[in-house]
C-alpha cells in the first residue's frame, strides 16, 4: 500500500560517447534518489545513440549491476531529441526527469525540479547562472533562444535547458508526435504553458568532449523551424514581397532618371547587381519550400524517429520496484562492508 502511494519518477538520459562517465552519473543518481526514497520511487533509462565508444557495454553491466535501469541502443545514430523519444517509449512512471549523460546536470537538482511539479506546474527547466559550456556551446545556446521565441513563441524569460521535469500526461502528448524529426522542447510547448524555471548549478562535464557539432547544431534548428512552425515560409513570403517592392521602385527610379536626363546611360552593373540579388532570393525561398516538401515527403514513407536494435534490463524492470530500491541499497554498501 505505501509503495502505491509514492510517486513513480522516470529519468530518461540520452548517451553518446559517455562510457568514461555514465557510471558516476548513474551513482549519483541513485545517491540522491534515496534520499527521496519516502516519497518517490525511480527508474533510470539510458538510451545509447550509437556511441562510437563502448558506451552500450557499460550501460549493459549497470543493467546487471542495479535492477532500476533498462538500457536501449539504437540502431544508428539518429540525434539527442530521437534518443529522447526512445527513452520516452519506455517511461512507465508518473513523472518524467530528462538529464545529460556528461555530469553537468547535477543529480541533486531533481528534487527542485520535482519540488516545481508539486507547486503546480506542469513543466520544470533548469536554468543554470552560468554554464560551463565552451563558446561555441554557449553561442549555440543564444541562437537556439532567439529561434524558440521567434518560431515557436517560447516567452522571453522562460529559460529552456536539456535538463527538465514533465508531468506523464506531457509524455504521452509527446508520444503521439509520430514524424520522423522530433523536436521535445517544441512538442512541450504545443502541449503546455504552465512551465517554470529552477535555478540549476552547472557542473563541468566530467569526462571527453561534447558530441555537438556545428553541424548537428544546425540540423536541430532546421528540424525545430520546420517542424512546429510555419513561420519560415512566412517570412520568405515577405522577403518575396519586400524584394518585388524594391524592384519596382528601382524601376520607377531608372524610368525618371532617364526623362529627367535622355543622355544618362542605362547602367549594366545595376542591371546584373538587381539580377543576382532577386535570383539568389528567389533561390532561396525555392529551397525552404523544398525543405518543408522534403521533410512531408520522407514523413509521408514512414521514415523512423529511430530503430530500436536492443533493450537489455526488461526483466529486471519488472520486478517489484521496493526489490529493485533494496538491490540498488546493497550495490552501494557493499564496497563499504569490504
Amino acid at each position: 500500500m505505501e509503495d502505491c502511494m509514492r510517486k513513480l519518477v522516470s529519468i530518461v538520459i540520452p548517451c553518446y560517447r559517455s562510457a568514461e562517465m555514465i557510471g558516476g552519473v548513474v551513482a549519483d543518481i541513485n545517491r540522491e534518489m534515496e534520499k527521496l526514497q519516502e516519497k518517490y520511487r525511480w527508474e533510470i533509462i539510458l538510451v545509447n545513440d550509437c556511441s562510437p565508444d563502448n558506451t552500450f557495454d557499460v550501460i549493459r553491466e549497470l543493467c546487471r549491476e542495479y535492477t532500476n535501469i533498462c538500457g536501449v541502443n539504437l540502431a544508428r545514430n539518429f540525434g539527442q531529441h530521437a534518443a529522447l523519444m526512445a527513452g520516452f517509449h519506455q517511461v512507465k512512471g508518473d513523472i518524467l526527469v530528462c538529464m545529460d549523460d556528461d555530469g553537468q546536470t547535477p543529480a541533486f537538482a531533481i528534487k527542485d525540479l520535482l519540488q516545481g511539479l508539486e507547486e503546480g506546474s506542469d513543466v520544470v527547466y533548469a536554468k543554470y547562472e552560468h554554464k560551463h559550456h565552451n563558446a561555441f556551446r554557449n553561442f549555440g545556446s543564444r541562437v537556439n533562444d532567439l529561434m524558440l521565441k521567434f518560431m515557436l513563441g517560447k516567452p522571453a524569460d522562460l529559460y529552456v535547458s536539456s535538463f527538465f521535469a514533465a508531468r506523464r500526461f506531457i509524455v504521452d502528448e509527446m508520444l503521439r508526435y509520430q514524424n520522423a524529426y522530433p523536436y521535445v522542447i517544441g512538442l512541450v510547448l504545443r502541449a503546455t504553458r504552465n512551465i517554470k524555471n529552477v535555478t540549476v548549478e552547472h557542473q563541468d562535464r566530467k569526462a571527453g568532449e561534447s558530441g555537438y557539432t556545428l553541424s548537428k547544431l544546425l540540423g536541430l534548428w532546421f528540424n525545430g523551424f520546420t517542424a512546429f512552425s510555419e513561420k519560415p515560409l512566412r517570412v520568405a513570403t515577405m522577403i518575396g514581397t519586400g524584394c518585388a517592392f524594391l524592384g519596382f521602385l528601382y524601376g520607377l527610379y531608372t524610368i525618371i532618371k532617364k526623362l529627367v536626363n535622355p543622355m544618362v546611360p542605362i547602367g549594366f552593373s545595376s542591371l546584373m547587381s538587381a539580377l543576382m540579388f532577386i535570383g539568389g532570393m528567389l533561390m532561396l525561398m525555392v529551397g525552404l519550400v523544398g525543405e518543408y516538401i522534403g521533410r512531408m515527403y520522407i514523413c509521408m514513407n514512414n521514415a523512423p524517429q529511430y530503430v530500436v536494435r536492443e533493450i537489455v534490463g526488461e526483466e529486471e524492470g519488472e520486478m517489484d520496484t521496493d526489490q529493485k530500491e533494496e538491490t540498488v541499497q546493497k550495490k552501494q554498501e557493499k564496497p563499504q562492508e569490504q
